[in-house]
């Protein structure tokens, strides 16, 4: 069964003495610190504190928690948090991000300036990792919270982030679902025209560590029977690893629907820059923080 400890033995497995560092910026609320605290007790993780330190402190206290081996460095406010913890992987300190109490934009304002040289040239896209402790798979997802309409080339980016956390999770070839509202093309859905495109990219080697099918709708993306009944015969049909969606409403929706009627856990990492950075929502707890620090542990030994 996939369960935080699946992706937490996983990251030891993988990352071994490869202990990697993250810079966390405004760790100001008791879930981050916490699943930073398990993630250094676990053995696969260092960490940088990178916030205002009263909070810090007084949070840690509140929570019986010992931060007494994590260096603390002091920000004067958020948008000093953000370019703090970048500088913390320009100078060599950290190969991660994650943030804590701090909007996403925030953070990626940062990550962007050129000055702070983490851009690659490539797509930034967020990629979620869905998983239910009552299933035996786990799914990514993209892209749920940064890329508001993206066009042809940008999904192509998507699929490719996507693929690139598969294969640090040990997935080196992993199934790639065009989600649309309908399994066939038709011109007057922009989302199938785009998806039939791209499984043309990948058959021509346009994108590469993959299978790319589409359009699929969703239950014939993730379960074997819709896709008998409705006839789609697909090698990606019913065995979906990667769930790319046509707009962020659409991503969005999914991950919550999923955490909140489903029972389902979903972390994340913006993938594309230099370094993974870990994004979970402020609500967030902290299991989905855990597992999201795991995945990009990973995603950071494997470069």
């Amino acid at each position: 069964m996939i369960n935080q400890d699946y992706f937490i033995n996983l990251a030891k497995e993988k990352t071994g003495d490869k202990i990697q560092t993250v810079a966390v910026a405004a760790p100001h609320d008791i879930a981050t610190l916490e699943s930073l605290r398990n993630a250094v007790d676990l053995g696969f993780v260092k960490v940088i504190l990178v916030g205002d330190e009263k909070i810090i402190t007084e949070v840690a206290k509140e929570g019986n928690l010992n931060i007494s081996d994590m260096e603390l460095v002091h920000a004067d406010d958020l948008s000093d948090a953000a370019q703090k913890s970048v500088d913390q992987v320009r100078e060599g300190k950290a190969s991660l991000i994650m943030k804590g109490l701090i909007d996403t934009s925030v953070i990626l304002k940062a990550v962007v300036k050129k000055e702070n040289e983490l851009r690659t040239g490539k797509t930034l896209s967020y990629v979620g990792i869905l998983f239910n402790e009552g299933k035996e798979k786990y799914y990514l997802t993209s892209d749920g919270a940064m890329l508001i309409n993206p066009d042809l080339e940008q999904k192509k980016g998507i699929i490719e982030n996507a693929v690139e956390v598969a294969h640090a999770l040990g997935n080196e070839e992993p199934k790639v679902a065009m989600i649309c509202a309908k399994e066939k093309y038709y011109d007057k859905m922009p989302a199938t025209v785009d998806a039939v495109a791209l499984h043309e990219m990948n058959k021509e080697g346009k994108i590469k560590g993959c299978v790319v099918s589409g359009p699929l709708q969703m239950d014939n993306a993730v379960d074997k029977h819709a896709a008998e009944v409705k006839g789609v015969d697909d090698p990606v049909a019913g065995n979906a690893d990667i769930l790319v969606v046509s707009a962020i409403e659409v991503g969005n929706v999914l991950l919550k629907t999923a955490k909140y009627l489903g029972g389902w856990t979903f972390g994340g990492v913006v993938v594309g820059a230099k370094v993974p950075i870990v994004v979970c929502s402020r609500s967030d707890g902290e299991a989905a923080k855990l597992v999201s620090i795991s995945v990009a542990c990973m995603m950071a030994a494997n470069k």
